[in-house]
């Protein structure tokens, strides 16, 4: 069954939006940012437990990422999310693929700087937080709980717009199969639940 329905108008109930970043993502040791890699789906106890703490949605969005699908899919077999491209990982441009050791040393850079800081031919955190904007507000806007499996940069981007300056959602750790939540209050204002939560 679909777990959206076409856009619906703003209402004024609170929204719950639940951030979940995918299963661990099979890189190879490399950058994977665009690559439509696949994920490791194996740990069956972290899915259960995942899906516990979760529970029914109200609305199922996605990243169109390979990741993200296998990992809604696992979550959630009975429902068909809605794939949302504002979702996507960050850019990394010439970085992509790139093994981790090789990628180059940007020396020290404050939050601001790094958040402003655009690999060749990719995007800035910034820029991701731009992108991220409207599809949180929308979400923001349909009531009740709104699950959204996504990205790590993502979901920081997210919780830089809750507070106020994006840059700051640098400084969050986001794990494989961890939630975060975001209750979003009429206005546009979101308040911040809870931060990588996941199973121990």
């Amino acid at each position: 069954m679909p777990a959206d329905a076409p856009t619906e108008p703003a209402t004024d109930r609170q929204t719950e939006i639940m951030l979940i970043r995918h299963a661990p993502a099979l890189t190879e040791g490399r950058m994977a940012g665009r690559r439509n890699v696949a994920a490791d789906c194996s740990d069956a106890l972290a899915f259960a437990a995942l899906r516990g703490a979760v529970g029914a949605a109200d609305h199922l969005r996605i990243s169109p990422a390979r990741r993200c699908v296998q990992t809604a899919a696992v979550l959630w077999p009975e429902l068909t999310p809605m794939q949302d491209p504002r979702l996507w990982e960050q850019d990394f441009g010439a970085w992509e693929g790139v093994p981790f050791a090789e990628l180059p040393d940007l020396g020290v850079l404050s939050g601001a700087a790094l958040a402003a800081h655009r690999p060749p031919q990719g995007e800035s955190f910034l820029d991701l937080c731009a992108r991220l904007t409207p599809a949180l507000l929308a979400a923001g806007s349909l009531g009740g709980r709104v699950v959204i499996v996504a990205h790590a940069g993502v979901i920081r981007a997210a919780l830089g717009l809750a507070l106020g300056v994006p840059a700051l959602g640098l400084a969050f750790q986001i794990a494989p199969l961890s939630l975060t939540t975001i209750v979003a209050l009429p206005g546009g204002v979101f308040s911040i639940e809870g931060v990588n939560r996941m199973r121990r």
